[in-house]
């Protein structure tokens, strides 16, 4: 493997430009862009300094100077376009959802493995300091034995029926691009669940406008999520013990403000973020750390932790109604 590890972005969006701009400014390399439209990946690869923009993603996978690819196309086509890098032998990082459903992510997982293929969820936020921070606590038994975990992710996006968050065909909904978050959290804290509920309400167009999630872990733990894409919230969260609990800033997901209480309801400790950008570039070094060592999966991240997430978010969907073209 090179070093510097040499990225390569596998769709040039928004989300594209938030991962650019924060790995270069903590100083790692991105050696290539891809989009179906060249002029897109041009125009963005010039705005970043990139060296080599692809007209189509097969020259990005490809590309002798790219070490690992960074998928960041929607929802819909993350299984494919996933398929394609490791197909190629490409170690991959796949934006979160990683998938539209557990399915899809199996055939992932087992296609990295037959080929030995490194292969990571974006999920960024089981990478920060801050969640580093409540792990730590939980470990050290801060705030006793968990018992709960409470997260809300509401934001006001986009209404337009015409738009990708309410389009069936991209996998739109609220659950694949917000609720993803309650949920992973939740698992990366408390183990997959034994059961699941989730109650919520459509959009005109058929997929999930919010959704109010409770999931049951080992030992009577439960956590409870919501998420929304109707109206605005304040994304805190919280993870409450026997003996304390932890209070976190909104967005609970980011690189944020933690506090940990005592039974009493006194603070007696604060972690509070040093940032130097959003905090996307943690995953990414965890991924150019497993590739050093030779490893095909993040054990931050297995693709089992991803795939056990997939299938609550699969099961939410049924539960609340949301039918996806992907669901068969």
């Amino acid at each position: 493997m090179t070093d510097p590890i040499r990225w390569g972005l596998l769709g040039a969006g928004g989300i594209a430009g938030i991962f650019a701009d924060n790995l270069l400014t903590e100083g790692l390399h991105i050696q290539a862009v891809a989009a179906r439209d060249g002029a897109k990946a041009r125009a963005f690869a010039d705005r970043f300094g990139i060296p080599t923009a692809h007209a189509g993603y097969r020259a990005l996978v490809d590309d002798p100077a790219v070490d690992a690819v960074y998928v960041n196309t929607t929802h819909n086509f993350h299984a494919e376009h996933a398929l394609l890098a490791i197909e190629a032998g490409k170690p991959v990082l796949v934006e979160k959802a990683f998938t539209v459903t557990a399915a899809q992510a199996r055939r992932v997982a087992s296609a990295a493995r037959e080929r030995g293929v490194f292969a990571m969820e974006a999920m960024w936020t089981r990478f920060l300091p801050s969640t580093d921070f409540v792990r730590a606590r939980i470990a050290d038994g801060s705030i006793g034995a968990v018992r709960a975990v409470i997260t809300d992710h509401s934001q006001k996006l986009d209404p337009d029926p015409q738009g990708r968050l309410h389009n069936p065909l991209l996998a739109g909904g609220a659950l694949l691009d917000l609720g993803v978050y309650d949920v992973s959290f939740a698992l990366d804290l408390l183990g997959s669940p034994s059961d699941v509920v989730g109650r919520g309400t459509l959009t005109a167009t058929g997929v999930d406008a919010e959704v109010a999630i409770t999931l049951t872990h080992a030992g009577g733990a439960l956590s409870e999520g919501h998420t929304t894409m109707v109206s605005a919230g304040p994304s805190r969260g919280l993870v409450i013990g026997t003996d304390g609990y932890l209070e976190l800033d909104g967005a609970f997901y980011d690189w944020t403000t933690v506090r940990r209480y005592t039974g009493g309801h006194d603070v007696v400790e604060t972690y509070v973020p040093q940032r130097t950008s959003r905090g996307m570039h943690f995953q990414a070094l965890e991924v150019e750390r497993c590739l050093r060592e030779g490893l095909t999966e993040s054990p931050r991240l297995t693709l089992d932790d991803s795939i056990a997430v997939m299938e609550v978010l699969d099961e939410l969907r049924r539960q609340v109604g949301c039918v996806l073209p992907e669901d068969g």
